[in-house]
Parts: C-alpha cells; structure tokens; sequence
C-alpha cells in the first residue's frame, strides 16, 4: 500500500510539473475564464481530453517502448510549428492589447461605463465551439502528445507492475491542475479590467510559446 500511493503520487507530481508551464492548453482556459465564457465546459473538457491522452500512453505507447525516432521527430517539429504560430498570435494581442469587457449587473453604472471605454465585448461563444476549441488545444497540439503520452507513458514502464497506478496518479494530478487553474481564471475574470495586465499576459504566453518551441528543437540536436 504505501508503494502504490508512493507510485500514486509520482505520477501526480510528474503531471503537474509537466503541466503546469503556460501553454496554448493552459492559455486558453485562461482566456475563456478571463472572458467568462464556458469556463468549466472548458475546463471538464481540457481534463477529459488530457486523461484520455495519459491512458494511452501508459496503457499504449509505453507497452509499445515508445516511438520511433523519426516520429517522434514528426512530433517535435509539428509542435514547434504550433507552438510558434501560437506564439505569433499573442504576441500580435500584445502589440494591438485591448480589454476583453464582462457583462457586469445594470446596477453598477459606473463599472459598466469604464468597461464599454476600454474595447468591445468578446465575440460570444456557443457550447460546441467551446468543446471544439478545447479539443483542438489539448489533441492537436503535438507538444500536449510530447508531454502527456509519451512522456508519463516511458516514465510509467520504470514502474513495472505499479505502471497503472502511476498512471492514475497523473490524470488525478491533470484533474486537480485544471480545476486549480479554471478557479484561478473564474476569480481573476471578475478583476482583469486592465489594459497593461492583458498586454502583460498575452506578452508572457507569446515569450513561454517561443521559448519551448527553441527548447524542442534543440532537443533534436
């Protein structure tokens, strides 16, 4: 038993630390929290999708030995593309920031009138591109396959017989992060009226997308 939780909470641990860097994933739940659109939807989803991944890879590619090299180079490139277009997309929102405004009750007339100042509303979002949108973010960007199947899959093989429980311990750990991180959005969504702060966000997810696609391709060398 304490070998199990032990090889229980490893796996936990190794998911949130992989996890945990502001990537395109963790990026857009912040973005939705922030515009107070679907939120949990996205957040249910994001994990769903996640969980799905680490049960491949423990209960897959890990029984498989991996991948092969020239797939896994496939993997890497495709996620340094990602990553850099992503990159490029804030890094366009830092240049031209605005305010995404919330819809704030008819009573408080004079947040209301500070909010309308600073830029338009968001574009609403319907349930179905919700699901869409957060399952675009977590199975197709390749870097998500790196970190999630291939990498908590090898690690689950040094576990033998444990590879399993190993294996639950990083979608339990995936689970807590994102609902961490979606009640994180769901408090700062009600606060971030600032124009500085969303340039400031959309400038550090634009420096963290370019600096792991240059970590990925050294990677390769």
């Amino acid at each position: 038993m304490v070998l199990s939780f032990t090889t229980f909470t490893a796996g936990m641990v190794m998911s949130i630390t992989l996890i945990m860097a502001i990537g395109p994933q963790n990026a857009h739940v912040l973005r939705m929290g922030l515009q107070r659109q679907h939120l949990w939807l996205t957040v249910a989803v994001c994990a769903v999708a996640d969980v799905a991944l680490i049960g491949l890879g423990v209960l897959g590619l890990a029984q498989l030995g991996g991948l092969s090299n020239k797939l896994h180079g496939a993997l890497v490139g495709a996620g340094m593309l990602f990553l850099t277009v992503y990159g490029w997309q804030a890094f366009q929102r830092f240049l031209r920031p605005r305010v995404l405004t919330l819809d704030v009750p008819s009573s408080d007339t004079s947040s209301a009138s500070v909010n309308t100042m600073a830029s338009p509303r968001p574009q609403p979002v319907t349930r179905r591109q919700a699901v869409l949108s957060a399952l675009a973010f977590s199975w197709l960007n390749p870097h998500a396959w790196l970190d999630t199947a291939v990498l908590i899959g090898t690690a689950s093989l040094a576990y033998g017989q444990g590879s399993t429980t190993f294996g639950l311990g990083a979608a339990a750990g995936s689970m807590l992060w994102f609902l961490v991180l979606g009640a994180a959005a769901f408090w700062l969504g009600r606060r971030l009226h600032s124009l500085h702060i969303w340039r400031a966000l959309d400038g550090a997810v634009a420096l963290m997308m370019w600096c792991t696609a240059a970590w990925l391709g050294f990677s390769l060398v």
